[in-house]
């Protein structure tokens, strides 16, 4: 079921994206795949209750297990690596692929609770 994706808003590159705030009212309800390093999901910003880590790097090779019909939320420092990965899971035949505008910048901007 669609927790975000009906309400998230289109990319040309085949995802859509949701502001931090949306993405807060549904954790618990969605999977959230952060893609930075180790260092950064420990780091300064830390990073989303639930989160999965899963570098850029590796995302390909991880989401060979994942359902490809399932919601994943995508999140990295700015929003840059997170849509790259957006790009590349919708080009591998995902379909309800979202990347979280802003990334952790906009998440502490918003000061909503990170972990560490």
């Amino acid at each position: 079921m669609s927790v975000l994706w009906s309400t998230a808003t289109p990319n040309p590159a085949g995802y859509r994206e949701v502001s931090a705030a949306d993405l807060h009212a549904k954790l618990g309800r969605v999977r959230v795949v952060d893609v930075r390093e180790p260092s950064e999901f420990t780091g300064e910003l830390g990073h989303i209750r639930g989160a999965e880590l899963v570098p850029l790097s590796t995302v390909t090779q991880a989401a060979s297990a994942w359902n490809k019909t399932g919601e994943v939320v995508l999140v990295c420092r700015s929003g840059g690596r997170s849509g790259q990965a957006a790009t590349v899971l919708a080009k591998a035949g995902f379909t309800q692929v979202i990347n979280m505008a802003g990334g952790m910048l906009g998440w502490n901007a918003a000061k909503l609770a990170i972990e560490r």
